[in-house]
């Protein structure tokens, strides 16, 4: 499905990669393509969230600064496409001939699954998955709990079938907000420099959104600005999903509500 300078709505389309191009066609038969995007010169954002209610979505800017939007069937489906479109692009830039390998074939998560309903079993105080404080490279996280738990999770409460449909449905997960990643290692997966969004690793943590989810550890010469620029006697502390109006997506931060003098202060709780 792809919004662009071209429609005002989204349209099924049928994409084919080139090696210096996207065309799309109205049907798969047509003999003709319905346009043309050239990649060189454009760069791609994944996941793009200027849709909030469309999931899967990523922007490719052309050159000449022109906007187009897919929205993929699936998750997986998705950063395929991401994966192949950056390779190609990377392959104009050096010179290089893109060649596209194969891949395996797609686990897709069932259409029955409801997010929703299994991030609130996963936050269950009793058979939920247990919020620790967890240590690393000298911090400490506050009611977080590591990627391998998530999936051990996963698998005891029979939401998949193995691991690698793990970390599909974990990545889902992360990417709607229903987990929030913490700390270098994990926020570096799901900016996409890993091979998937989600790690199964003991020192990838995250944390659900609306915990006490908080990290302390060495500060920074910039929290040591704010510790003595910043004063007054705390009315209220804890964590808020924000939105500003220069983000059109939702982030996790710590607010600090002072007084005397009255200011309301908000940071990245991971530090």
């Amino acid at each position: 499905i792809m919004q662009g300078s071209m429609f005002n709505t989204w349209k099924p389309m049928w994409v084919v990669l080139l090696e210096d191009g996207i065309e799309f066609y109205k049907r798969k038969a047509d003999n003709s393509p319905k346009g043309m995007i050239p990649l060189k010169g454009s760069s791609l954002n994944s996941p793009c969230q200027d849709f909030g209610k469309r999931m899967f979505v990523f922007k490719l800017t052309a050159a000449k600064q022109q906007d187009h939007f897919f929205q993929a069937a699936y998750l997986e489906e998705r950063d395929a496409w991401v994966r192949d479109i950056k390779k190609a692009i990377h392959c104009i830039d050096g010179g290089q001939r893109f060649a596209r390998k194969s891949t395996r074939k797609s686990i897709r998560l069932p259409e029955t699954i409801n997010l929703s309903a299994l991030y609130l079993s996963m936050k269950d105080p009793e058979k939920g998955i247990k919020e620790l404080k967890l240590e690393k490279d000298k911090k400490v996280y506050n009611y977080c709990f590591t990627g391998t738990s998530v999936i051990d999770w996963l698998l005891s409460n029979n939401s998949i079938r193995n691991r690698r449909e793990g970390l599909l449905l974990a990545s889902s997960l992360l990417s709607e907000g229903y987990l929030q990643p913490a700390g270098d290692t994990s926020k570096a997966a799901a900016e996409g420099l890993s091979d998937t969004p989600f790690l199964d690793l003991s020192d990838a943590y995250y944390y659900f959104p609306d915990s006490g989810f908080f990290c302390e550890g060495n500060s920074s010469d910039d929290d040591v600005v704010l510790k003595e620029e910043f004063r007054g006697i705390v009315v209220k502390q804890g964590c808020l999903l924000k939105q500003g109006h220069r983000r059109k997506n939702w982030k996790v931060r710590k607010f600090v509500l002072r007084e005397d003098p009255a200011y309301l202060h908000y940071y990245d709780p991971a530090g």
